[in-house]
């Protein structure tokens, strides 16, 4: 009580303890939950734990470790803006990237935070203390004011059910969870799928096996990437901070310029008629003495129908000797081998699959129960949406970075500008002591129709792909470059949302 009874105004200290800033558990050592923990630091929030279910840092680069992984974007772009790097390819490979990262954590002194092996297995708001309890797979609790979900959404494989698959008596495994264990070695190998971590693993492992057999149940758009290691010179070139910068700003622009309008995504456009008519130019000129190989892999739904394979090594790979690319799904899987869809036989050792992911389902490893008691996958029903990908309706304090409809454009940006979203909310509950901020549900609907009106006439709705919620709407995808979106987190986040303070 202050003076004539009056109630003394409520501190940040009151709200979240002595520190006097919100306790936050970030889920995912990534590169988004390694963005928000640098965000953290430079906005002087050092009262946050990153918590990652494997044993290092990196996320799906920690787990991608398949033979050739590496990325479809320039290195100079896949990086953070405020740490660039000196990289060796002009598309980095797993082990650089993973190096990158851990270089990261150790400049921006994130050790302290991270509790690595340790899963998040569910959160539940507590609409009166105004808290995330969060269950950890330990059966240990922890307890936060802001929760962030880093976990992304291409990491719940995909795994095939064929029937046999389980008697199989080789190895087997999907790409995502290698078995590096396992010498290829003049060994019989299946890489089923054709995808774009196929088309990784089939050049890099066809040298070294007696025989490669490439299963494709539909075939995708591929264009060259031109990936290579740098020139001495260029590296040279490259160690300048301004020459990288440079670089940067003029991939940027090149992809913020083809990404405008979701012209490139929609049939009929100029852009979309150059870029299909640009791959069929590459199958022709690969494929000239090759018509079986040339009509196997030509798609006959329209680029790019679902993702884009950048790969410069794939296609010729196709053509080598012990590499036959059998153009039909897997039918079913007998002690020895593979049956395809005409119930043709072929005896392997291996069996890779390169099966993807469950994308849609996101947060498909955690339980997020809001007020009221509501889960996120109730309040969802099979579609999953967000406001700008990140807030929902009645899950106060909570944010997810690669959200629903956030695929697309420079994903190192994108997360970076969704972890200053997050970290904008939590420096604002701190400055005007808040307690709870929610998007509010008008902001959510409004968002969310004008993105799915943005999905019609695309060709993502035109084709098979991992894009698709169970009620078949486009839910992972954003139709234009990181510049618009970076934008737009800037200019609705506060608008958008509704504060409360807790009682003290």
């Amino acid at each position: 009580m202050g003076l004539g009874g009056e109630t003394a105004p409520v501190t940040s200290q009151d709200l979240f303890g002595a520190s006097g800033t919100p306790r936050v558990i970030v889920v995912g050592a990534g590169f988004g939950g390694i963005g928000v923990g640098v965000k953290l630091k430079k906005a002087g929030i050092d009262t946050f734990t990153i918590y990652e279910s494997s044993l290092g840092v990196g996320g799906t680069w920690w787990d991608n470790t398949y033979p050739g992984a590496e990325v479809d974007v320039n290195s100079n772009l896949y990086c953070y803006s405020f740490k660039s790097q000196e990289w060796t390819r002009t598309h980095a490979q797993q082990a650089e990237l993973q190096k990158y990262l851990e270089a990261t954590v150790d400049e921006f002194e994130l050790r302290g935070h991270l509790q690595l092996g340790v899963a998040v297995e569910s959160a539940t708001w507590d609409d009166e203390r105004h808290v995330w309890t969060v269950i950890l797979d330990s059966g240990a609790t922890d307890e936060c004011h802001v929760l962030v979900s880093a976990a992304g959404f291409l990491n719940i494989p995909r795994y095939p059910e064929w029937p046999g698959l389980a008697d199989f008596a080789g190895p087997k495994f999907h790409t995502s969870r290698w078995e590096h264990q396992h010498d290829l070695s003049d060994k019989v190998v299946a890489v089923v799928g054709t995808g774009s971590t196929a088309a990784q693993i089939v050049p890099a492992i066809q040298p070294i096996v007696k025989k490669l057999y490439v299963f494709q149940r539909e075939p995708g758009w591929v264009m060259p990437k031109g990936e290579r290691d740098l020139s001495d010179a260029e590296r040279q070139q490259f160690s300048k901070p301004w020459r990288r910068a440079l670089d940067r700003a003029r991939l940027r622009v090149f992809i913020e310029m083809s990404l405008w309008g979701a012209a490139m995504f929609r049939p009929g456009t100029k852009l979309n008629g150059l870029r299909q008519q640009g791959c069929l130019d590459y199958i022709a000129h690969e494929f000239a003495d090759r018509p079986d190989l040339r009509e196997a892999v030509t798609p006959t739904y329209p680029y790019p129908g679902k993702r884009p394979i950048l790969a410069s090594t794939f296609y010729p790979a196709l053509k080598k000797a012990n590499v036959e690319l059998v153009p039909l799904a897997v039918s079913r899987v007998t002690k020895t081998g593979i049956v395809d869809a005409q119930g043709v036989e072929r005896e392997v050792d291996v069996i890779a699959m390169a099966t993807g992911f469950e994308a849609a389902n996101y947060l498909g490893r955690m339980q997020i129960t809001g007020r009221d008691g509501v889960t996120l996958r109730d309040h969802w029903a099979g579609e999953p949406r967000a406001f700008l990908g990140i807030s929902v309706p009645r899950f106060p304090n909570f944010f997810m970075l690669y959200g629903p409809g956030t695929n697309g454009g420079e994903l190192v940006s994108t997360l970076e500008a969704q972890a200053e979203y997050a970290v904008r909310a939590a420096r604002r509950m701190r400055r005007e002591r808040i307690s709870a901020i929610e998007v509010k549900p008008l902001h959510e609907a409004i968002w969310y129709a004008w993105l799915q009106s943005k999905m019609e006439g695309t060709s993502w709705t035109m084709s098979n792909n991992y894009f698709k919620s169970a009620t078949g709407k486009i839910v992972t995808q954003w139709p234009s470059g990181n510049m618009v979106y970076r934008l737009l987190t800037k200019v609705f986040g506060r608008i958008s949302e509704s504060t409360r303070c807790r009682a003290t």
